[in-house]
């Protein structure tokens, strides 16, 4: 059984693969800061009206791989995998490298708080 932040990591990419606002309302606090690829910062809100408005409509998220730390109220959880879909209009498909902590309070579980996307090169022998 998944425990920590492992299991509000799935339930966000569930999230975004459906495009989902409500449920990525409840998962990101309101506080979150997430860093894209471009190193351009956005907020909660921005997320939301991506989500809401159809600027991003995600077709697939293949998670290759992830780690998850929990200390205490505190996770992190890091993101590997492959992304494809529409953003802003133009089709994608980026094989990315997410790292996301997430706290952990009485009245809301765990819930994002910051993230950071990068893109990831392509699988070696070893993964």
């Amino acid at each position: 059984m998944p425990s920590g932040c492992e299991r509000p990591e799935r339930r966000l990419q569930a999230a975004q693969l459906a495009a989902d606002a409500d449920t990525l309302a409840v998962l990101l606090d309101d506080r979150l800061v997430f860093t894209g690829p471009e190193g351009v910062l956005y907020s909660k809100h921005d997320d939301l009206e991506l989500q809401r408005g159809g600027g991003q409509r995600l077709t697939r998220v293949d998670e290759e791989h992830l780690d998850v730390l929990v200390d205490g109220t505190t996770g992190v959880t890091w993101f590997l995998g492959t992304l494809a879909g529409l953003f802003l209009g133009e089709p994608f498909t980026a094989r990315v490298r997410y790292t996301r902590t997430w706290i952990h309070t009485h009245d809301h579980g765990w819930r994002l708080v910051a993230a950071h996307v990068s893109p990831a090169p392509a699988p070696t022998v070893q993964e």
